[in-house]
Formats: C-alpha cells, sequence, structure tokens
C-alpha cells in the first residue's frame, strides 16, 4: 500500500493517459467492425445524428460551457496557488 501512495504523479497521469488511450482504440475497432457488417443500418444513423446536430443549438451550448468554464477556472487557479503555498510552509517545518 505505501509503494501505491508513493508513485509520482506522472506515473500515475501516464497510465491514466495510456488506460484511455486503449479504451478509446477499443471503442473505434468495435464501431469499425459494426460498420463493416451493417453498412445501411449505420448510414442511417449517421443521417440522424447529422440530422439532430444540425438542428440543435450546439453553437451555443458550446458557448455557454466555455463561459462557465472561464468564470470556475479563476478559482479553481486561486485554491490550487493557495493549496501550492501551503504546502511549501508545511515541507519548510
Amino acid at each position: 500500500m505505501a509503494k501505491r501512495s508513493a508513485e509520482k504523479p506522472e506515473d500515475l497521469a501516464l497510465r491514466g493517459f495510456r488506460y484511455t488511450k486503449e479504451q478509446v482504440d477499443e471503442v473505434l475497432h468495435q464501431t469499425e467492425d459494426y460498420v463493416r457488417e451493417n453498412p445501411g443500418q449505420s448510414m442511417l444513423y449517421a443521417f440522424v445524428a447529422g440530422y439532430l446536430l444540425n438542428w440543435l443549438p450546439i453553437g451555443r451550448i458550446l458557448g455557454t460551457i466555455f463561459r462557465l468554464l472561464f468564470v470556475t477556472l479563476k478559482p479553481a487557479i486561486l485554491i490550487y496557488g493557495a493549496s501550492k503555498v501551503y504546502q511549501a510552509a508545511q515541507d519548510e517545518k
């Protein structure tokens, strides 16, 4: 258990990245196999998805998400900085 908590954050992030990449690759391969087996049905799904995406106000939704992210980014940076200052103060003791 102590070994696991002593791992570097970079190693953990790299493992998470690799795991996510493997999962995305697997989903892509499964999707490719499905499309090869059912081309007509896949075309119908693609047409319906394209129609819905064209019909929905995607630009307005994405704009709202980016505005919310921008508003929450400032307090997140402040909290992160405060935690680093606290951590540095604890390391000096």
